[in-house]
Formats: structure tokens, sequence, C-alpha cells
């Protein structure tokens, strides 16, 4: 009976400790100083016996490094879905392999403080995605950048939602005087 018992204990013991989520609810934040918004995500889910096993999918997302975006596309296979971010928001995530191999952050529905891990394969870009009219859309990264500037946008700095409101440069047509008439022109009368 003891024997049994032993046994029976460490597979659960085993399971709880080899659970994805066991692993990230107690997630230090500070251990994931970067942050990544998910633009475009498509995935399938594989169920055993009417529960969800695995999700697999690809996707196309930004990471805000050293306050610089930069664009990757991705691939991952994890134990919950991964969902593109609402609006403005970005998940916690660390490198696993540089340049490789990102872990981020997503929160458990309904349970405040605990999160799902998931890693994703990257390949960085030197573009950034974003969502305009509901397509996404790529963009040079300097440019954004310079909107991220101008509207004091930096995710991984606690600057979560780019100001609104601010006055858009009007660029003045240029000034133009009237050109001198030419001599052999005709005079209008």
């Amino acid at each position: 009976m003891r024997r049994i018992f032993s046994r029976g204990f460490s597979v659960l013991a085993l399971c709880a400790l080899s659970a994805p989520s066991a692993f990230a609810s107690t997630a230090n934040l500070n251990d994931f100083p970067l942050r990544v918004h998910i633009v475009q995500n498509a995935n399938h889910a594989h169920y055993r016996y009417r529960t969800l096993d695995w999700v697999d999918g690809e996707g196309r997302a930004v990471l805000f490094e050293n306050s610089q975006p930069r664009g990757f596309d991705y691939g991952f296979r994890c134990g919950d879905r991964v969902l593109p971010s609402a609006g403005w928001e970005t998940y916690p995530a660390r490198w696993k392999k540089a340049d490789r191999e990102l872990e981020i952050l997503e929160p458990q529905m309904g349970k405040p403080g605990a999160f799902n891990a998931c890693d994703l394969k990257v390949e960085m870009k030197e573009l950034v995605y974003i969502r305009r009219n509901g397509q996404v859309e790529e963009e040079p990264a300097v440019k954004f950048k310079q909107w991220m500037d101008r509207r004091q946008y930096d995710p991984e700095h606690g600057k979560n939602e780019p100001l609104t409101g601010l006055p858009v440069p009007v660029e003045e047509p240029p000034t133009s005087t009237p050109a001198a008439p030419r001599p052999d022109a005709p005079t209008p009368q």
C-alpha cells in the first residue's frame, strides 16, 4: 500500500511541476523586462478527451527592447492559446535564446496575478508590424520609433498608452512668388 501511495504521489508531484501554469503563476515579472505586442496570430487547438491539450500556431508581433521597436514573425506550441494584443496591450517577455526564442507571459483569465508562459520561436525583422484599418501593415522601425517618441509611448518603461490629442504638425505650402514675365512672352490685354 505504501509503495502505491508513494508512486501516486510522485506522479502527481511530477505533473504539477511540469504544468506550464505551475511555473508561470509563480513567475517574477521583474525577470521579464521586455514587452511584446502581438499584432496577428493564427492558432490551432488540439484536444484530448474533450480537454485542451496544446495549441500551436504562428503570427507577427513587435518586441520593445531598450526602447526600440523590432518586428518579428513567430511560431509556437504552448499549453494555451496565444491571443492578439488588445489595443496597446503588451505582454511581459524575456529572451531564452537571443534573437531566436522569446518567452512571454499571458495573464490567466479570471485569475488576477496568474500567468501562462509560452515560448515563441522568432525570426527578427528590421521593420515593425502595425494594424491599420483592420489590416496588418509593415512600417520602417525608424518611422515607428519617431511616432513613439512624439506620443511618449514606451511600454518597457510603464508608458503603456500613447498620448492622444497632440497637435498634428501641418506642413505649410511653399510660399511662391509670381514668376517674372518673360521678355519674349506676349503681354495680356
